[in-house]
């Protein structure tokens, strides 16, 4: 792999197309704020066993919770070149669409620093729909985790930004 083109926004690389974790000592300290979403599609008699509390492995939601908050806290273990960061916040939200037949997430992380928290947000979204697909699937094993995205970031010289659903 060669070493990738000079503007190209990159920022991973060095100029050798070596990876590389950011500098970001020079970067003011911000308040940081990064929305994410994402579901997970299943069967309605698994959603209305998640509703019920009848689940084997206990109370999905509250699990699932739990797991998203701890995953965001775990993200430069898990994603190369990640920040440790000092989250000074993590929401995750769980809730049962039954028209879609869907258990949808939200997290949001928060922060005052050099670096932004969208990695972390994406990883407690991903870490609670995989919760939700391992506390349910041996009752359905077509579930399917959907549509994971960043919907809102701010702070830093970047600004805002809000996506457009």
């Amino acid at each position: 792999m060669g070493a990738p083109a000079s503007g190209d926004g990159l920022t991973h690389f060095d100029g050798d197309g070596n990876a590389v974790m950011v500098d970001v000592s020079a970067k003011a300290e911000t308040a940081r704020v990064a929305v994410a979403r994402g579901s997970v599609v299943m069967a309605p008699a698994t959603l209305a066993l998640i509703a019920g509390r009848g689940m084997k492995k206990g109370d999905v939601l509250s699990v699932a919770q739990l797991a998203g908050i701890m995953g965001a806290k775990r993200t430069p273990e898990l994603i190369p070149l990640c920040h440790p960061l000092a989250l000074s916040s993590v929401g995750v939200e769980l809730s049962l669409d039954p028209q879609a037949c869907a258990v949808h997430i939200e997290a949001t992380c928060k922060l005052v620093g050099r670096t932004g928290v969208e990695m972390e947000a994406l990883t407690a979204v991903s870490v609670a729909a995989l919760t939700v697909y391992d506390m349910c699937k041996a009752v359905d094993k077509a579930m399917r985790i959907e549509n994971i995205r960043l919907i809102h970031k701010s702070g830093g010289k970047s600004g805002i930004y809000e996506a457009k659903e």
